[in-house]
Order: structure tokens, then C-alpha cells, then sequence
């Protein structure tokens, strides 16, 4: 186990620059979660730690050990592929040890190891199985464990989970957090999916386009978004934006949009006092919409239902107002109908702001 250290990392190919300057530092134990669109970075990234990719400046740490020179078998990291990679004509124990058997380590030793790793992922009675007469989450239990039988310093994930349908999707997230909670082996895993990296991750790295947007918990990705990609790529439904302005009256200021008007709290108004009558967005979650008033700090904006999705639990509202356009997540039992006229409830202490120029969060 190793905190691993990324220092003003490039990745260039030719005149195509894929990473500019990444800087990070994944700490011992813990489970690092990269997400991002597609082709923004994150698999290059992983691929750059493991040494596959060569980087084109920078350095990369794996414990205290400087690996930009070291081949992937002398770096001490163990991948997981989204293909599994697995030899069809070997059995589930074959696969398991192969790796073990070319470092040549002690037939006892890779015994031990391989029936250890077999019982912690439920792989006990399928030892003798090969890959065509697996499911596709043995199969990748097989891959995690051919992963765990070399006792890396890291795990290093990409993508494992994308080739399994949704329901045992869920059920593998599960099964990967209950085995880092039990090798406590730090990790870092590769996804496009932000439920996954919400549900997984100790901290998040959100990326795009070469960039990190943001380093941090779930918690705080969700409710203090650096900037608006992080706000509307963390969160399903994403994040609702409204482009207005920042209007002052007397003492109070209020957000101006296209047939909407809303109070700003006073928590807000002096980080928004620079704004006066400057471009902005605010920014709302789905479920701090709602049209039953509570005890907190609400305006109305007037709105017509568009369309309704129930959903069992919940139900999606999406609503318009003038140019806008916007999602409300409400409880299964209150009842909506498309085409009719509603109040839309805002609870302003939970709004965010963005600058309209750089789309950074305004605090």
C-alpha cells in the first residue's frame, strides 16, 4: 500500500496536447475515483501511472519511489481492464496464478494466494471453471482477483464494471467497496459514470477535457462545485442553469432572468454585491425545486409543466419559463399534469451562482 504523487504531469501527442499539468496526490488507503466524458483524460492518466503511456514531462510517485522510467511489472500496481483480459483456455485458477507463475514465486505460495483471493470474492467452488462458462460478473471477479493474488501496492481500475448490465452494476459496486473496506489497498478507478464515482470514491477527481476541474469528496463535489461543468456533471438529474442578471435594490439584490425574479438571501448578496448588474447564472438542483411551501427560504417563478416522468420513488418535473428551461425533482405523490400553469418553489439558501464569463462558482 503507497500514496501515489502526480507532479505537473503532461501527456502530448505530437502537436496534440491531451494533459497540460496535472497535480495530484492519491493517498494511502484510499479509494480515488476518476471521472469525467469521454476523452478527457482519465484512462490516459490511469495508463501513465501503470506506465503504459509514457508521460511527456513531469513526474509520477509511487510511494516514495520515482516510476517515470520503470517498466509497468516493476511499478507494483495491479490493473483491472473493462475486457477482463482473460486467457479462455485456462481455468479460473490458472488465470488467478498465471501472473504469479511467471514472476516464479513458490507453488505453495501462489496456492495460498489464489485460494485466499478465490474466497474472498465468492470464487471458491468455480476454480475449475474456464471463462466461456462464466457470467460476465464471474468473469470479472476472476479479473479482480488474478488483480489481488499479486498484493500490490495499487489497484488501478479502468473501467471495470462498463461491460455488466445495470442491475449487477450495482451489485459489483458494492462488492468492490466492501473489498477495499477489507484490503484497504489504495486504489484508483477509472469511470464515465457520476453515480458510480459518487457512490465508490473517498475523494473524486472530475476531469475534462486534459483538465481537473476538481479534487474532492463526494459531499462537497455536490454541494460546492468548483465551477458549472462540476455542477452539472455531478448530480442525475444534473444541475438546472439559468443565464440572468444581478440587480440591486437598495440594500437587497435579486436575480433577473428571462420572466423570472428572484430574492437573493442575505448569506449571498455580499459575495454578489462585485456582480451588480453583471451577467451571471444561477444554478439549482432538481429536488430544491418544489411547488408545496415549506419552512425554508423560497421564491416563486411562475412556470409551465412540459413533461412529467414518473419514476416509482420519484418523479421528474420538467418545466419552462420564457427562455428557460428546467427540472424539478419531487415527491411520487404529488401530482403534476403536462400543459398546466404552476409556481415553481426556489429555495434560495440552496442556489448556486456562476460567473456567465469563466463559469466559476461565486462565493
Amino acid at each position: 500500500m503507497a500514496d501515489l504523487l502526480i507532479r505537473d504531469v503532461k501527456k502530448a501527442y505530437g502537436d496534440n496536447i491531451v494533459i497540460e499539468k496535472l497535480n495530484m496526490e492519491i493517498r494511502d488507503e484510499e479509494f480515488m475515483v476518476f471521472v469525467g466524458p469521454s476523452g478527457c483524460g482519465k484512462s490516459t492518466t490511469l495508463r501513465m501511472i501503470a506506465g503504459l503511456e509514457e508521460i511527456t514531462d513531469g513526474e509520477i510517485f509511487i510511494g516514495d519511489k520515482l516510476v517515470n522510467d520503470l517498466a509497468p511489472k516493476d511499478r507494483d500496481i495491479a490493473m483491472v481492464f473493462q475486457n477482463y483480459a482473460l486467457y479462455p483456455h485456462m481455468n479460473v485458477y490458472d488465470n488467478m496464478a498465471f501472473g504469479l507463475k511467471m514472476r516464479k514465486f513458490p507453488k505453495a505460495e501462489i496456492d495460498r494466494r489464489v485460494k485466499e483471493a478465490s474466497e474472498i470474492l465468492g470464487l471458491g467452488d468455480l476454480l475449475k471453471r474456464k471463462p466461456k462458462e462464466m457470467s460476465g460478473g464471474q468473469r470479472q471477479r476472476v479479473a479482480l482477483g488474478r488483480a489481488i493474488v499479486r498484493e500490490p501496492q495499487a489497484f488501478l481500475m479502468d473501467e471495470p464494471l462498463s461491460n455488466l448490465d445495470a442491475k449487477l452494476r450495482v451489485q459489483m459496486r458494492i462488492e468492490l467497496k466492501k473489498l477495499h473496506e477489507r484490503l484497504k489497498t489504495t486504489t484508483i478507478y477509472v469511470t464515465h459514470d457520476q453515480t458510480e464515482a459518487m457512490t465508490m470514491g473517498d475523494r473524486i477527481a472530475v476531469m475534462n477535457e486534459g483538465d481537473l476541474q476538481q479534487l474532492d469528496t463526494p459531499e462537497q463535489l455536490y454541494n460546492n462545485p468548483a465551477n458549472m461543468f462540476v455542477a452539472g456533471f455531478i448530480g442525475s438529474p444534473g444541475m438546472n442553469f439559468l443565464p440572468g442578471r444581478i440587480e440591486a435594490s437598495g440594500d437587497d439584490l435579486f436575480f433577473v432572468g428571462d420572466g423570472i425574479r428572484l430574492h437573493v438571501t442575505k448569506e449571498k448578496v455580499k459575495a454578489l454585491r462585485a456582480h451588480n448588474a453583471q451577467d451571471i447564472v444561477l444554478g439549482v438542483r432538481p429536488e430544491d425545486i418544489s411547488f408545496e411551501s415549506d419552512e425554508s427560504i423560497q421564491e416563486v417563478a411562475k412556470a409551465t409543466v412540459e413533461v412529467v416522468e414518473p419514476l416509482g420513488a420519484e418523479t421528474y418535473v420538467y418545466l419552462s419559463r420564457g427562455s428557460h428551461n428546467f427540472t424539478a425533482r419531487i415527491d411520487k405523490h404529488t401530482m403534476m399534469q403536462p400543459s398546466t400553469n404552476v409556481q415553481a418553489l426556489f429555495s434560495m439558501d440552496k442556489v448556486h451562482f456562476f460567473d456567465a464569463s469563466t463559469e466559476k462558482a461565486i462565493r
